[in-house]
């Protein structure tokens, strides 16, 4: 190997170790400041997010008790009379059971009051009226309502679920990227 191709892949081999040794040192500065300068989560924050995940498992599970509520509904009108004692029992467990949920959505309302989240608050209480208007409407063996009518409210229903969904997780987010 002559010197001058000797040079050059001198040159190049240190070139190369120099930017590898600067690359290791900006990260190595950058993960430093960052895990120094950068609070953990604190408290309050910790805290806020579990409460926001406890109002999301709250009304995932009112979620799921409607979605039985409304399909033992909607098979109630279309059997009529027809309409087994057995499931007619069943709705009546469902019925209660979103009662019953329905208390703890008024304790997730609280709690974001609580937290000062007016808009998220009143989009989980548009969300239970929504709810309700849907009971009013559709009941055991209506006989004047069409399955287009059904699909409306319950779409009605869903698109408020989704827009405070929306919210929630704008929410959840933030506390997140803060972390």
């Amino acid at each position: 190997m002559d010197s001058q191709t000797f040079i050059q892949l001198t040159d190049t081999s240190i070139k190369i170790g120099l930017g590898a040794a600067i690359s290791g040192l900006v990260a190595w500065l950058v993960l430093w400041r960052t895990s120094h300068n950068m609070p953990n989560n604190s408290p309050r924050d910790n805290r806020r997010m579990q409460i926001l995940e406890d109002v999301s498992s709250q009304v995932g599970v009112v979620t799921h008790i409607f979605a039985k509520y409304s399909s033992l509904v909607v098979e109630s009108i279309q059997f009529g009379e027809r309409w087994p004692d057995a499931r007619r029992q069943e709705l009546d467990t469902v019925n209660s059971e979103l009662v019953y949920e329905f208390r703890k959505l008024a304790e997730a309302e609280s709690k974001l009051l609580m937290l000062g989240e007016k808009n998220l608050e009143r989009s989980l209480r548009l969300y239970g009226a929504k709810i309700a208007v849907f009971r009013k409407q559709v009941y055991v063996c209506r006989k004047d309502i069409s399955h287009e009518q059904i699909g409306v409210l319950k779409l009605a229903v869903t698109q408020v679920r989704e827009q405070f969904y929306d919210m929630l997780s704008r929410k959840y987010d933030r506390l997140l990227a803060n972390a």
